[in-house]
């Protein structure tokens, strides 16, 4: 083999290896946290789903009914959200977030789609809804939102392509034609309703709910500053505030139905600040109740309350000093 005299080439240290990058515990433990948008792109079929689920509870802060309804038959509805109790007949809207494998959703798998739900509406099968929104794990691509974004030629898309795209799979059975009085109702129909969520939406829509850093990790949000106690006494502390004179009367020797707070001054800086504290302790109950999953908020809840009761078993202090 021929001596090639090749100069010595050293390959330069990583950035990794710089010591002013502080690395966590947490770090180490998990490895680098993915993008959640990354995240949807490797998402599966079944755990497309499940997100769709958990998303769901997001939109009932906004809706009175939020229904997964895809499927057989569904009409071209994934998730239905109901703005009444009058379901189909009243007013509401649609959710087309079905998961697409490859590039970014397309006209013609949207065309399709679309296709199908105004016929279903034609028939009565179902009412038309205020939106119809389509999103999906890539997102729309720039074809499809720009037919999105202008109603006309939607219409004319889905009118142009509908022999192509539709007539033969809008039902196993039938081959749907566009004329008579059904073009005459897409004709009418207003395409304005079909639009589509862009997924850095869905995701700060899903950070709402609780399950945001169990699928995505990056830990919780932080915990936003705690209610200050209002003048008034609530009626969600009057338990409280009935416990605690309870054990101030004790610690004065007195009844309880006798103890009357505004003749012991000695007791209003700790009355304040154990209604500070109340205030406080419910800002954080509601904050992890919304920022964890249901199941883990009651197990940590469980958890507090029975360790409450070993130590009031435990220690015999003075009810004052242990309120």
């Amino acid at each position: 083999m021929k001596n090639l005299n090749l100069p010595p080439l050293e390959l330069p240290s990583p950035k990794s290896e710089n010591v002013n990058n502080f690395v966590s515990s947490n770090r180490v433990k998990s490895g680098k946290i993915i993008a959640p948008r990354q995240h949807l792109f490797l998402i599966s079929a079944d755990d497309w789903e499940l997100f769709i689920s958990e998303w769901g509870l997001y939109q009932k802060k906004h809706y009175i009914l939020v229904t997964r309804m895809g499927g057989a038959n569904d009409y071209g509805i994934d998730v239905a959200c109901f703005k009444s109790n009058q379901g189909f007949n009243g007013a509401w809207d649609n959710f087309q977030c079905k998961y697409y494998k490859g590039e970014p959703l397309a006209p013609n798998t949207a065309i399709l789609e679309i296709g199908k739900f105004i016929w279903h509406i034609f028939n009565d099968d179902i009412s038309t809804p205020d939106n119809y929104y389509f999103f999906s794990p890539k997102d729309c691509s720039p074809s499809l939102k720009k037919l999105l974004l202008n109603s006309q030629k939607l219409k004319e898309k889905v009118t142009e392509d509908w022999d192509k795209t539709c007539s033969d799979k809008i039902t196993k059975t039938n081959n749907i034609k566009l004329d008579g009085d059904f073009h005459k109702f897409i004709d009418k129909f207003d395409f304005s309703i079909f639009k589509y969520k862009p997924v850095d939406q869905v995701i700060e829509e899903y950070r709402e709910t609780p399950y945001f850093a169990l699928r995505f990790g990056g830990g919780l949000k932080d915990r936003p500053e705690p209610d200050l106690p209002p003048q008034k006494i609530e009626e969600k502390e009057s338990n409280y505030i009935s416990n605690l004179f309870e054990a101030y009367a004790d610690h004065k020797k007195l009844p309880s139905e006798n103890f009357k707070l505004n003749e012991h001054s000695d007791l209003l800086p700790h009355f304040k600040r154990q209604r500070e504290a109340f205030y406080s302790a419910e800002s954080l109950r509601s904050f992890a109740r919304d920022a964890i999953s249901p199941g883990v908020f009651t197990a940590l809840q469980k958890a507090g309350q029975d360790r409450e009761r070993f130590l009031t078993k435990k220690n015999r202090f003075d009810p004052a000093i242990q309120l």
